[in-house]
């Protein structure tokens, strides 16, 4: 299922997201009792369920290992991914080496991209938007090449 929407939430003082119902329902819904989040791009956390970050895996399988961006990358990307249970609540626990690496604070951006979920601090989130928003259809066009 494609995932979509856009959700503000707030952490609490444990480090938990509230997964909005929605959202978890395009993730699985009942069937999924966890999720794994890992380092994103733009200073953002990835959120998959675990059949998209299989598909993920597989993909980032027939990359070379022989270069060294590649080697780097899958080192630094599945050091930090992390399965992690929704509880009965559906929350999710961030780690904190995640919480430091997107520089979340207490308001954040929950968004739908597509095969995954992304964790942006708002005010990290409000700046790109407002730094890209304008080339929208630029980019659009591009998508759709």
């Amino acid at each position: 299922m494609t995932l979509t929407g856009t959700y503000s939430r707030a952490l609490d003082e444990k480090q938990r997201l509230a997964v909005p119902k929605r959202l978890r329902e395009q993730f699985g819904g009942d069937q999924t009792d966890s999720l794994y989040i890992a380092p994103g791009t733009d200073k953002s956390l990835a959120l998959y369920s675990p059949a998209a970050f299989d598909e993920l895996a597989r993909k980032l399988s027939q990359q070379s290992p022989n270069r060294t961006d590649v080697r780097n990358y899958l080192r630094l990307f599945y050091s930090q991914a992390e399965n992690v249970p929704l509880d009965g609540q559906g929350r999710i626990r961030i780690p904190e080496r995640l919480v430091a690496f997107a520089g979340l604070q207490k308001e954040i951006m929950l968004l739908g991209v597509q095969d995954h979920a992304e964790i942006w601090d708002r005010e990290n989130w409000e700046r790109f938007v407002s730094t890209h928003e304008s080339g929208f259809d630029d980019m659009a066009a591009k998508a759709f090449e």
